[in-house]
């Protein structure tokens, strides 16, 4: 706190700090929420992410083992037709030039298959071709670029794709260059339709939006799953030719599309497999477009649900507030029902304070009202005390000394009353406590005996000056005034009345004069204040050795609260 010029005083810089950040409860609960939404979210983002790389690297891998395995089954066709060529050239037939025994040999021997054998001189033309009955007139070869090229290397080759003559299809060409006995040069070639390559592209072993196709070193299609792109016609992705082997990308049209190459060897030729960037996206967008869309949807329920438990909340602690008001005001508080247990435990205390504190006022005011009574009566005792002393004193020193002990002897019953005032005044305690200042050096000359017994605490301040009364008579006049005498208190429960009995033994007394003496202060507590206020019965009898007191007093007067055993209290 800081304080003004004019002596006020307003919050330091802590206390701005925390108006500024005191909010509703509903602001709380948002962010709490957003708190454990949007790490999550981000989490998730992220594992989701790993996941779309780590199986899109798994659909490369497994793109690139389909690519491979198109290559081993074109590589396989490819060896196994440079087999039947090399069975070929090893035929008697063809170094006899019986060319009619050696087309027979060559259709036989590739009977059931889609190839066929074509023998080609130096000059480009066809010898025989089994695709046609022997004798036929053949003409040059349809791709003689490949056939020059086979015998200029003197090397084995397979050509690119063509469109046969002969055949009227697309086809493509092994070449085997030999040399004859004769030392003429010929060339050995099977021809093969390009669509009986289709079954080493097969679109089973691709993932969904991918397509595959087999391409010579031109660029054009051998076979393909997609069928847009035709046999014979350059493939649409012109980059691919120069295309790098392996996973890439290439762009036609504006579009992007994922590449996975493999080259052969053996042919020359690539098999390609491709999709579209944005189909191979496609999953994880969707999935990231789901998440977002989700989380969107939970956190906005959440918020929602946030805002409705917040209302719920404030309205019950608004009500709590207006229970704290009218506790202070000393009203009742029924307890309210909440949907938050540690709000209906707050409640329930409340409206248990607010009932203890209805109670205790209730208490206080009662107390008042006793200590009122009480104190009215206390005067009134203390005033017929004064009288009473005033009366019977022979001089003001003696009036003094005899109203001193009395009010002495209320205040100790007073405060046994005190003292006990909840569970009311031991008799015995009361009795010892009223005598104690009466007893005498041997105090065998003095007891006290009967059962326990409590008694109300009004009852035991009449009582208690009615002792002490006794007690006073007996100092002056009765068994306690010579070294000798002996004083017996004692009392027993008799049916539903009290019997008490003060007998004094050993006194030196004048029957007489005790008759014929005037009724002292004693004699009217135990007369009247017995009698009035416990409704008792009282006898005295004057024997030869002191007085005997008499009294019977109703056990309900005296509010009994218990009797105990047969438990002596004796002193």
């Amino acid at each position: 706190m800081t304080t003004d010029a004019d002596g006020s005083t307003k919050p330091a810089g802590g206390a701005d700090w925390h108006s500024r950040m005191r909010h509703p409860v509903a602001f709380y609960l948002v962010c709490l929420i957003l708190v454990a939404v949007i790490p999550a979210f981000i989490f998730a983002t992220i594992v989701l992410k790993r996941t779309n790389e780590a199986q899109e690297r798994i659909f490369e891998s497994l793109l690139r083992t389909s690519t491979g395995a198109v290559n081993r089954v074109v590589e396989r066709e490819v060896t196994g037709m440079y087999a039947t060529l090399n069975f070929l050239s090893t035929s008697e037939y063809l170094q006899t030039g019986d060319y009619a025994a050696l087309h027979a040999q060559a259709a036989k021997a590739l009977e059931g298959t889609d190839t066929h054998f074509i023998l080609i001189d130096a000059d480009m033309q066809q010898r025989l071709n089994t695709r046609v009955p022997y004798g036929m007139t053949l003409g040059p070869t349809s791709d003689a670029t490949s056939a020059r090229q086979a015998l200029a290397r003197d090397e084995r080759l397979v050509s690119n794709l063509f469109f046969g003559r002969t055949a009227q299809r697309w086809v493509f060409n092994v070449h085997l260059p030999v040399r004859l006995a004769s030392g003429e040069r010929m060339l050995l070639t099977l021809t093969r339709n390009a669509e009986s390559l289709a079954n080493a592209v097969n679109r089973d072993i691709l993932s969904p939006g991918w397509s595959a196709a087999v391409l010579d070193e031109a660029g054009h299609v051998i076979v393909s799953t997609d069928m847009t792109e035709a046999t014979g016609k350059p493939f649409f992705l012109q980059i691919v030719p120069a295309l790098r082997i392996g996973v890439g990308q290439a762009s036609q049209g504006g579009v992007t599309y994922q590449v996975v190459t493999e080259f052969s060897s053996l042919t020359g030729w690539k098999m390609i497999a491709w999709a579209k960037t944005s189909d191979v996206k496609a999953p994880a967008v969707s999935s990231l477009l789901w998440l977002t869309i989700g989380g969107a949807v939970f956190a906005g329920l959440a918020a929602a649900g946030a805002f409705v438990i917040a209302r719920v909340l404030s309205r019950d602690v608004r009500n709590l507030a207006d229970d704290a008001r009218r506790l202070g005001q000393g009203e009742r508080i029924p307890s309210r029902l909440h949907i938050i247990a540690e709000l209906e435990t707050v409640s329930r205390a409340l409206s248990e304070a607010a009932d203890a504190r209805v109670k205790s006022e209730n208490e206080i005011r009662f107390l008042m009202r006793e200590v009122a009574h009480r104190s009215k009566n206390q005067l009134t005792v203390i005033q017929a005390m004064l009288n009473q002393s005033a009366n019977n004193a022979e001089n003001a020193t003696d009036f003094a000394d005899t109203f001193r002990k009395r009010v002495a002897g209320l205040a100790r019953s007073t405060d046994l009353m005190i003292a006990n005032a909840a569970q009311g005044v031991d008799l015995a305690e009361l009795a010892r406590n009223q005598l104690r200042p009466f007893t005498p050096e041997d105090e065998s000359r003095l007891t006290i005996r009967g059962p326990a017994l409590r008694i109300d605490t009004q009852a035991s301040q009449t009582l208690g000056m009615a002792l002490h009364e006794l007690s006073t008579n007996a100092t002056k006049y009765g068994a306690l005034a010579n070294d000798r005498g002996i004083v017996r208190l004692t009392w027993q429960v008799v049916g539903d009345r009290l019997v008490l009995t003060w007998r004094e033994s050993g006194a030196d007394i004048d029957k007489e004069k005790i008759a014929a003496e005037r009724k002292g202060f004693g004699s009217v507590v135990l007369e009247r204040m017995l009698k009035m206020a416990l409704d008792a019965d009282l006898e005295r009898v004057v024997h030869d050795d002191g007085i005997e007191w008499l009294i019977e007093l109703p056990l309900e007067r005296l509010n009994n609260s218990a009797t105990g055993p047969e438990e002596k209290n004796e002193t």
